[in-house]
């Protein structure tokens, strides 16, 4: 089956980032198209109709929801994946209701985001993924609110106990939640997608250490690099270095 992919983003090194380690990782789509501003992006969606898009909330003349608006008025409905920054998930929530397919939080690996098309792909196709357990099957429904209130937070200074109060019970009850369904603690996972979304900048290469460290919700780049060290084995430093 023959399937086009519209990435449209108008951060350059994001956009032909994702686009170059799709084409390097996958023969699956045949045609990749590139768009820098949501005009260029209805236009390539009318022009050539990709089966999929990859759309930036926030771009030039149109925005992801626009051009979303504008597949409809033509009658093409492509599946939609929405990346965006952690200010804009109410947008964000906006184009999931509009259809979108998934939202994906910047900074976003390529192989996640690879991994989430194929995935896609394969449901639109009707193919059944490789049977792998879930990571939430079994899990707390309370510890799956709290990851999901972390993941839109995690560059916060969020704690335990507010989290709980988001949730409505106790921070002893949330910590204890934690331990039997993930085997760590509040803290532990916090700073794990931290560290994980800190790897997403480093291997971007453009932003400083420090400028990282606060970014991903740190507020002391020593102890950024600790627990950075401690999570990946390394230093922020050593890490940039081995994806150069």
């Amino acid at each position: 089956m023959s399937v086009k992919l519209l990435v449209a983003d108008d951060e350059e090194v994001i956009r032909r980032g994702v686009a170059k380690y799709i084409r390097l990782h996958t023969d699956r789509f045949d045609k990749i198209y590139e768009a820098e501003n949501g005009q260029e992006a209805v236009d390539l969606l009318l022009k050539y109709q990709p089966d999929i898009l990859l759309l930036d909330v926030q771009m030039p003349l149109k925005n992801g929801l626009d051009v979303m608006k504008e597949a409809e008025r033509a009658g093409l409905h492509p599946i939609v994946v929405i990346l965006s920054g952690y200010d804009e998930f109410k947008y964000a929530q906006q184009a999931l209701r509009f259809g979108a397919k998934e939202y994906l939080l910047k900074p976003a690996r390529a192989a996640d985001i690879l991994k989430c098309l194929n995935r896609l792909v394969d449901d639109s196709m009707g193919l059944e993924e490789p049977c792998v357990m879930e990571e939430e099957n079994g899990t707390n429904q309370l510890v799956k609110r709290a990851k999901e209130y972390i993941a839109e937070h995690y560059m916060e200074n969020i704690t335990l106990s507010d989290t709980a109060e988001i949730l409505g019970i106790t921070g002893g009850y949330l910590s204890t939640l934690f331990q039997k369904s993930l085997q760590c603690g509040f803290i532990d996972y916090l700073n794990r997608v931290r560290i994980e979304r800190a790897c997403c900048y480093l291997e971007q290469n453009y932003f400083k250490t420090y400028e990282i460290a606060y970014k991903v919700g740190f507020r002391d780049e020593k102890y950024f690099s600790k627990v950075f060290k401690k999570v990946m084995g390394m230093s922020p430093k050593e890490y940039r270095m081995s994806v150069d």
